[in-house]
């Protein structure tokens, strides 16, 4: 079990599974950020960017009101939320792009399932004056669409991708074939801790700022840590918020994958707890769902970000050895925990994040008070209206759309943004 991995194998997960075109590129990844995560200048300018520029560091927040309704351990949320763009993913898409910078790259390509990856990177782009191209499957372009706005107003180019199931697997392998093709001038910003070495180990790094200011901020509230709650698609938010406790044996840490609707292939994204068996898939050698012919299976799930057949190398061996606990939440367990932490602590917790929210209240109440558990909001749900609305008031939310549709066809509000020289 490694915390950090020089092999680029975490047990017997990880690993280069790539072409040779590839090869070149991912070693020079390597060295270069081998070398500028030991550089002075290259880490204050990444702390400044964190500072000025994301947020950080992001709010810790009791909940209290959740915790004396529950009447077991104390719950409190990190607000990784509430970080620019939004979600955690700010975090390694601003460090990626700083070292793509340093080797020379001009241009940045990435996938994006929930958006938020692709959000984070196309305004890291923005800031540092980077081309910017967006893979995301058609079906997280539908369900989707006020990232796929955000990240079109900070001047990236979103790609649908109608190949496959056409969700964030398929976005990844048209992002590969462009890197592929292109990775002289061009360098691809993996969003989770997936993929080939380093990618998995860059991704650590940089979300590791999450866990580290948990740590902190309890410290400083004289609280201990025994439990620790993240969501799990890939898993990057989960593998930072873990990473300064990974070695210890204590605080307990718990994993929330994607339930779906419950049981069964293809009606859940659950890998750890689910029918997953070892693969090699898109460079990397992990727990992947798979159908009868080895090919990635479909999945379900109601957050975009939960939806992946595949799981990070070094989550998978954590989840093998027993270090972290994995459990399926039901995408109707999900959308309670978004009520529940909304109406008890004015906080909307993202889809994804919900899915952490959910298995921390059932845990909380089989602890004892004196105990804590933190759980990392990773996102904010308000990416989620064209989801949770039609779910919490669907006949509000319809007679909305009818009137858009209405007000769009009378070509009235673009004549009046016209006219005004928009």
């Amino acid at each position: 079990m490694n915390k950090a991995s020089d092999t680029g194998f975490f047990g017997r997960c990880g690993g280069k599974y790539v072409g040779e075109i590839l090869r070149q590129p991912i070693d020079q990844l390597e060295q270069a950020f081998r070398t500028l995560i030991r550089d002075a200048d290259f880490l204050a300018e990444l702390d400044a960017v964190r500072s000025d520029f994301i947020g950080r560091p992001t709010p810790l927040l009791y909940a209290e009101r959740t915790s004396d309704a529950l009447g077991g351990a104390r719950i409190f949320i990190k607000m990784e939320g509430l970080a620019h763009t939004g979600a955690h993913k700010i975090n390694n898409a601003v460090g990626q792009a700083l070292i793509a910078r340093r080797m020379g790259k001009k241009r940045i390509i990435a996938e994006t399932g929930a958006g938020q990856h692709g959000l984070a990177t196309a305004a890291a782009c923005a800031k540092l004056g980077l081309e910017c191209r967006i893979y995301m499957g058609e079906v997280d372009v539908r369900r989707q669409q006020p990232n796929v706005a955000a990240m079109e107003m900070y001047g990236a180019t979103v790609v649908p991708v109608a190949a496959g199931s056409r969700i964030l697997k398929d976005a990844i392998n048209e992002a590969m074939r462009d890197w592929a093709a292109n990775f002289e001038t061009t360098h691809y910003l993996i969003g989770s801790a997936l993929g080939p070495a380093p990618f998995p180990d860059m991704v650590r790094t940089f979300q590791s700022v999450i866990g580290r200011e948990t740590e902190r901020q309890m410290a400083e509230r004289g609280k201990s840590i025994d439990a620790l709650v993240a969501c799990v698609g890939g898993g990057s938010n989960a593998i930072g918020f873990f990473e300064p406790f990974i070695e210890r044996e204590k605080p307990d840490l718990y994993a929330a994958e994607a339930g779906g609707t419950g049981p069964g292939r293809g009606n859940n994204a659950a890998r750890m707890g689910g029918d997953a068996v070892d693969g090699i898939v898109q460079g990397y050698k992990s727990r992947f769902l798979l159908d009868d012919d080895g090919q990635v299976s479909t999945t379900r799930s109601i957050s975009a970000g939960l939806d992946y057949a595949g799981i990070g190398p070094q989550l998978a061996d954590l989840g093998s050895s027993g270090r972290v606990q994995f459990s399926a939440i039901r995408d109707d367990e999900a959308l309670r925990a978004v009520q529940t932490f909304a109406r008890n602590e004015g906080v909307m917790f993202a889809l994804e994040s919900a899915h952490a929210g959910a298995l921390a209240l059932k845990l909380a109440p089989a602890m004892g008070a004196d105990k804590n558990i933190v759980v990392n909001m990773s996102g904010r749900g308000d990416k989620d209206i064209f989801i949770t609305s039609p779910i919490f008031r669907p006949a509000e939310w319809r007679e909305f759309l009818t009137a858009e549709l209405e007000r769009l066809a009378s070509g009235k509000d673009i004549h009046d943004a016209k006219s005004m020289g928009a």
